[in-house]
């Protein structure tokens, strides 16, 4: 049933965010000269896939997790799209390739190691990363491994269309503040 409503709404919302996607696109050019960004990132069943993100940060800033740029390589378009949260609307993409849901644990980089374990270790990769999920909208990320993959299992664990709409309405609502990066 979850996976109906990710391709339902990836599809609403690639069709009627096109004029935005498109807007974001062309600022974006203006703003890095490559406005998206592609990562290969783990995803289910630790499977590598390429994640699709509007850039927020400067073109030669390190490939590293979020909590470890410098705020300094963040662009002024960056910032603006991180807090409104529209940088992952190109991972609509990879929702409706079945890459990825709309709720679901954020997908992290192979060089994560401690994370990766605690995820393993809770049974975190048998979902598909999402976009949003309970550890996101209560300001959990990347940078405290072992909460966030308790987080994720239980959000898992609890998982019912219920707790899908409530997350992606939270969400939507601006709740949850994004990955902390290095001031």
């Amino acid at each position: 049933m979850i996976r109906f409503f990710d391709i339902i709404f990836s599809v609403i919302g690639l069709v009627l965010g096109f004029p935005l996607l498109l807007s974001i696109y062309t600022l974006g050019l203006f703003d890095t000269g490559a406005p998206l960004f592609r990562q290969v990132r783990v995803g289910r069943y630790r499977q590598p896939f390429t994640l699709v993100k509007f850039r927020t940060m400067k073109v030669d800033t390190a490939s590293v997790a979020s909590h470890l740029a410098s705020t300094n390589s963040i662009t002024r378009l960056g910032r603006f799209l991180r807090r409104t949260k529209l940088d992952e609307l190109p991972q609509l993409w990879n929702v409706l390739k079945g890459e990825m849901s709309l709720v679901g644990p954020r997908p992290n980089l192979f060089n994560q190691e401690e994370l990766m374990a605690e995820r393993e270790l809770r049974g975190v990769y048998h979902a598909r990363p999402g976009i949003t999920g309970l550890a996101q909208v209560n300001d959990i990320d990347m940078s405290t491994p072992r909460l966030l993959a308790e987080t994720d299992a239980r959000m898992l664990r609890e998982m019912n269309v219920r707790l899908y709409f409530k997350l992606l309405i939270q969400t939507v609502l601006g709740r949850g503040q994004g990955d902390r990066v290095v001031r």
